[in-house]
């Protein structure tokens, strides 16, 4: 049996439907799918690069650029960095989205 708290607010669910037919939604999905689309190329380029280099190009990838560290172990360890670019771009483009969404459903609240 449920039990009515009178501390409790309870406030009106969105209506997502109309928040889904403006055009900030639609922006901020637009911006979203950009952004990721993107990044998911630039990522599995960057990712499969090394091993299709090592097969294509083996004597190459074997040249030592810094001592006994060759260009395919050099190669390996920027993917580390790179990961964590792409998570920090990730974090700050973010941020913006949820700018957006919160001024999205702050308008959405304010027209009923």
């Amino acid at each position: 049996m449920p039990s009515e708290n009178p501390n409790v607010h309870k406030t009106a669910a969105p209506e997502w439907d109309s928040i889904a037919a403006r055009p900030a939604f639609q922006e901020l999905l637009r911006v979203k799918t950009r952004f990721l689309t993107k990044m998911t190329v630039f990522f599995l380029i960057y990712f499969f690069a090394l091993p299709i280099s090592v097969g294509w190009f083996p004597e190459f990838m074997k040249k030592e650029v810094l001592g006994k560290v060759n260009l395919a172990y050099l190669f390996a360890l920027s993917q580390f960095f790179m990961a964590w670019i792409l998570a920090a771009l990730y974090v700050r483009q973010a941020g913006k989205w949820d700018k957006m969404n919160a001024a999205l459903l702050a308008e959405a609240h304010l027209e009923k």
